[in-house]
C-alpha cells in the first residue's frame, strides 16, 4: 500500500514559541529515510508529527490514504522501549490480540518472531528483566509483527553494544525488503551511511536539506549540513 504523504508549513509551538518549522516535507512510498541533525534539532517531534502522536500548531499533513487508514499502518519504535509488565511472549502476542488475529495464529508468528529477535529461549522471561539490547529487539519485533506499512523508530540503537547494533540493523533492511517503510531519527553518522536510502536534516526546527543518501554525503549543499558532518558544533 502506497504511503506517501506531505507536510505544508507545518509548525509546532510550546507556550508560544515554535520548536519545529515552518517545515515543507514531502516522503515517497519506498525507502529508508534518516533524519539527522544536532541534539534539539527538533528530529523527535518531527517523528512524533509524522505518526501523528504531536499536535500541529499549523499547517497540514496529507497522508495518501484517508488519515485512519494511515495511521492502523504504522508502528512506532522509543528510544528507551517501553515493557509491559508481562513475559516476552505477551509483549510479542499484545499488538496482534487488538486486532483479532486468532490464537493459533498469534502463537505461530509469535513463535516466528522470537527466534528473529534472537529471544527464542526467553519467551516466558519476564520482559522488564532482559537486557536492554534485548529490550531494544523485543520492542521492534513486537512494531514489527504486524507487518506496517511505515514504521517511526526514534533513535533505536543510541544506548546498545555493536552487536545489537548490528542484529536490530539487519532486521530493519529485513524489513526494507519485505515492503515496509522506514523513517528512523539517528545521531549516529557512520549509521545513516549504512541504512539510509534518503536524509532529512534538522537544525533549529527547520528541514536545511533532504535528498538522497549518497548526494548528502558525497556533496552536502547547505553549509550548515557541510559543517554538521565534520563534527563541528552547530548552534
Amino acid at each position: 500500500m502506497a504511503m506517501s504523504m506531505e507536510l505544508k508549513d507545518v509548525t509546532v509551538k510550546r507556550r508560544g514559541k515554535a520548536i519545529l518549522g515552518p517545515i515543507d516535507l514531502n516522503l515517497g512510498a519506498t525507502g529508508i529515510t534518516m533524519v539527522i541533525g544536532p541534539n534539539g534539532a527538533g528530529k523527535t517531534t518531527l517523528l512524533k508529527v509524522l505518526h501523528g502522536v504531536e499536535r500541529v500548531s499549523d499547517g497540514t499533513i496529507d497522508w495518501a490514504q484517508p488519515a485512519d487508514i494511515a495511521r492502523q499502518g504504522q508502528a512506532y519504535v522509543f528510544q528507551s522501549p517501553i515493557m509491559l509488565r508481562r513475559t516476552v511472549r505477551q509483549n510479542l502476542a499484545y499488538p496482534l490480540q487488538l486486532v483479532g488475529v486468532s490464537k493459533s495464529e498469534i502463537e505461530t508468528r509469535v513463535t516466528a518472531w522470537a527466534e528473529r529477535i534472537g529471544l527464542g529461549d526467553a519467551l516466558d522471561r519476564p520482559a522488564p528483566r532482559i537486557s536492554g539490547g534485548e529490550k531494544q529487539k523485543l520492542a521492534l519485533g513486537r512494531a514489527l509483527i504486524r507487518d506496517p506499512d511505515v514504521l517511526f523508530l526514534d533513535e533505536p540503537c543510541a544506548n546498545l553494544d555493536g552487536r545489537s547494533i548490528l542484529d536490530i540493523e539487519a532486521l530493519l533492511l529485513e524489513a526494507h525488503a519485505s515492503g515496509t517503510r522506514i523513517i528512523m531519527t539517528t545521531h549516529d553518522l557512520a549509521q545513516c551511511r549504512r541504512l539510509a536510502s534518503e536524509v532529512v536534516f534538522l537544525l533549529n526546527g527547520r528541514i536545511h536539506e533532504q535528498g538522497d543518501a549518497m548526494g548528502f554525503f558525497a556533496n552536502p549543499k547547505t553549509v550548515e549540513a557541510q559543517s554538521f558532518l565534520k563534527g563541528d558544533i552547530l548552534l
